[in-house]
């Protein structure tokens, strides 16, 4: 569900507006609007934090350049340190810049004493220079020590990006929290205005704390005011599936999207198509095992709503892999005969068009169903069933156009003529006529849109298929080259050929499976179903004001 917001406006004296806030950031529960601030105290904590971030810029950018550097032993280092170290590295690679560019000047002329043949010009008026080719000007060291020099600052340079690449960045990296902390609070601080002796800031809170901020305010003297939303404001969106489908959060907050306020939690069938999707987009089992195996080896380092979340993708994947019987591009000889495997191994694809039509109608006409449901009395839900209606009647159109069915029943015919008749009679009050009567003339091309959407949902048939045939090619190619080997060396050779072949190959089309994945699942879900749900995702999550360091050190690990 889309938990409830009430708008909180929170009095406290101006002397005691630091402990006001840190009591607000340990209750953890007040949205605040912190954007647009950017006083003092602000721009020193951003500038804090942008000095943070380019150590760990400059650390990483050293460990690139630098070929042995996975065999340092890693430090512990700090800002300060890293970017003075930055500084003698730039120095050392001015300097030595220059000295290159002043070798390269004064080489063609040989090694001489600079200082010689500047008393030499200076005896013979300048005449030498009419005998004797010299530069202009005369260089203050002679080549031998430009090259001394230049050997010094490579030596330097190689010494400061070594320290560099030595530096361990998680010791950075873990007073992100710490900064980001930091950088709140100065925001909120400037938010906070004070008018006299009193100072004030505005915020959401989730309904169910409201106990918890009236204890908090008479525990802390201050005056709060609790109220409902009121018309042009637009509370954050904050998000409380059922417990087992939670971790799906993490999914939302990963893709960056959030419903609006007024707007349905589509969490549970979002994570439940999605699923799906991913396993029939990935496509094989064998693909799927290796995501799972990951998984689990990851399981400490990954936060528990991922692990959660990839374990499911990854299982479906397995699942999907046993009904069609598709590992790494190959059958198994002894899961042929299965039903669901030959049910989809139908040679004219047929099966599996009507399959992934079905999977698409079952979706869209759960949308239209819940909206029904929801409407309900309201004469507009009889609407909403007439276009679950015109979704079947789209989903027997598709699979008769493709040759699935051979007609559309006569049953068809009936709920789709019913169906457009709802639609058009109850999508759109009397009342409303003058404003939204244009809708219903518009009412073809929705109805045209809704074939277009199911027949969208073909992509899970082509795209895994593809992923499939890719797999395939690469086995082909692997097993040709081992086979064409004439000797016993030829087809060693051949076999690390062809494990490199398979490697890469295999390597390349997971990489193309997790693109589609973000591609087409989340499309499915995001575009289709949510436009059929009334979904458009404008919202902006809930974002409470709180510490995201451990209170062990305020600058903790990462979560």
């Amino acid at each position: 569900m889309i938990v409830p917001m009430l708008h909180v406006d929170l009095l406290a004296t101006a002397g005691a507006k630091e402990q006001a806030l840190e009591a607000l950031r340990s209750m953890g529960a007040v949205h605040l609007d912190l954007s647009g601030a950017g006083g003092a105290g602000v721009v020193a904590a951003r500038g804090r934090a942008a000095r943070a971030e380019r150590a760990v810029r400059v650390i990483r950018k050293a460990r690139e350049s630098l070929e042995y550097a996975d065999t340092l032993t890693l430090l512990p280092c700090n800002v300060d340190g890293v970017l003075k170290l930055e500084e003698k590295r730039a120095d050392s690679e001015a300097r030595l810049a220059a000295a290159e560019k002043e070798i390269a000047r004064v080489e063609p002329y040989g090694d001489f004493d600079p200082a010689l043949a500047a008393k030499l010009v200076e005896k013979t008026g300048g005449r030498l220079r009419d005998v004797a080719s010299l530069p202009d000007p005369l260089p203050a060291k002679s080549l031998s020590e430009l090259r001394a020099e230049a050997a010094e600052m490579k030596g330097r340079l190689l010494e400061t990006v070594s320290a560099l690449a030595a530096s361990d960045e998680e010791s950075i990296l873990s007073q992100y929290a710490g900064l980001a902390d930091a950088l709140a609070f100065e925001a909120a601080k400037e938010k906070m205005e004070a008018s006299g002796a009193v100072a004030h800031i505005a915020g959401w809170l989730p309904a169910p704390r409201e106990g918890e901020m009236l204890a908090a305010a008479r525990r802390e003297g201050w005056g709060v005011l609790l109220r409902g939303r009121e018309p042009g404001e637009t509370p954050p969106t904050l998000v409380e599936p059922p417990r087992l489908f939670r971790p799906v959060k993490a999914l939302f907050a990963g893709l960056g999207v959030s419903p609006c306020y007024d707007e349905a939690d589509v969490s549970v069938p979002f994570m439940c198509y999605f699923s799906l999707f991913f396993a029939m987009l990935v496509g094989d089992g064998a693909y799927g095992a290796l995501f799972l195996a990951a998984t689990v080896a990851l399981r400490r380092k990954l936060p528990r709503s991922w692990f959660v979340l990839l374990t499911v993708f990854s299982s479906a994947t397995v699942v999907w892999g046993i009904l069609s019987n598709t590992w790494f591009g190959a059958a198994l000889p002894w899961c042929a005969s299965w039903p669901t495997v030959r049910w989809l191994a139908d040679p004219s694809y047929r099966n599996m068009m009507l399959l992934c039509f079905t999977i698409g109608a079952s979706h869209l006409i759960l949308a239209r169903l819940w909206n029904a449901v929801c409407r309900a009395p309201d004469s507009t839900a009889l609407a909403e069933l007439g276009w679950a209606g015109v979704l079947l009647a789209m989903y027997l159109v598709v699979n008769t156009i493709v040759g699935i069915f051979p007609a559309v029943p006569g049953w068809g015919a009936v709920v789709g003529g019913t169906s457009v008749a709802l639609v058009f009679l109850f999508s759109v009050k009397p009342s409303e006529l003058k404003t939204r009567g244009a809708e219903l003339g518009m009412l073809p091309l929705n109805i045209m849109s809704a074939l277009g959407d199911i027949i969208s949902y073909v992509r899970l048939f082509a795209v895994g298929l593809a992923s499939v045939k890719v797999a395939e090619n690469f086995n082909a190619m692997a097993v040709n080259l081992f086979d064409g080997a004439p000797s016993a060396l030829g087809k060693a050779l051949a076999a690390v050929a062809m494990v490199a072949i398979l490697a890469v190959g295999h390597g390349i089309n997971i990489m193309m499976a997790g693109l589609s994945v973000l591609v087409h699942a989340v499309r499915l879900n995001t575009l289709e179903f949510s436009n059929h749900k009334g979904v458009t995702w404008g919202g902006y999550a809930y974002s409470p004001f709180r510490k995201q360091a451990r209170d062990d050190n305020n600058q903790g690990g990462r979560k």
